[in-house]
C-alpha cells in the first residue's frame, strides 16, 4: 500500500538562491513511518498484499502501509494502515498517530500535512 502521488517533485527553493532542495519520496514515506511507529499502542504499520511480499523477501521499510499524496497548495495528504495492540483505545492511538505525523513532518521537513488518515488494519493480540 506505500504509495506516492504527486505530479511534480517537492522542491524547495532558497531565498538566497544558492541553490534547491530536493526531499524524495522514500523520506517522506519513512518519516511517516517512524512517527507512527513512535505511539504508543501501535503494533506495526499494515499494507496490502503485495507489501507483505515484498517485506517477507527482506525488503521491509518505515513506508509500508502509508500513501503521501502532494496537493497543489503544497500540502500533504496522508493515509497510513496500522495494526493497534490489543487493549488500547483504538480511537485515542489513531489521533496520536495523527498528531504525530504532522508534527513529525513539519518539524523535519517543513512540509505542512493537512490530512492523515488512519486505518486499523487489525488488532495484535500476541503478548511482547
Amino acid at each position: 500500500m506505500s504509495e506516492v502521488i504527486k505530479d511534480a517533485e517537492f522542491v524547495v527553493n532558497d531565498e538566497n538562491d544558492t541553490g534547491i532542495i530536493q526531499i524524495a519520496d522514500d523520506v517522506v514515506s519513512s518519516i511517516v513511518g517512524l512517527a507512527c511507529t513512535e505511539v504508543d499502542g501501535v503494533s506495526k504499520l499494515t499494507g496490502g498484499i503485495t507489501r507483505d511480499i515484498i517485506s517477507k523477501l527482506g525488503k521491509n521499510n518505515l513506508s509500508n502501509g502509508i500513501r503521501v499524496v502532494y496537493q497543489e497548495n503544497n500540502d500533504l495528504k496522508v493515509d497510513v494502515s496500522v495494526e493497534v495492540k490489543f487493549g488500547f483505545n483504538i480511537v485515542d492511538v489513531s489521533k496520536a498517530i495523527q498528531e504525530k505525523v504532522k508534527q513529525s513532518l513539519l518539524t523535519m521537513t517543513g512540509l505542512k500535512c493537512d490530512t492523515v488518515n488512519v486505518r486499523v488494519s487489525s488488532i495484535d493480540f500476541s503478548e511482547k
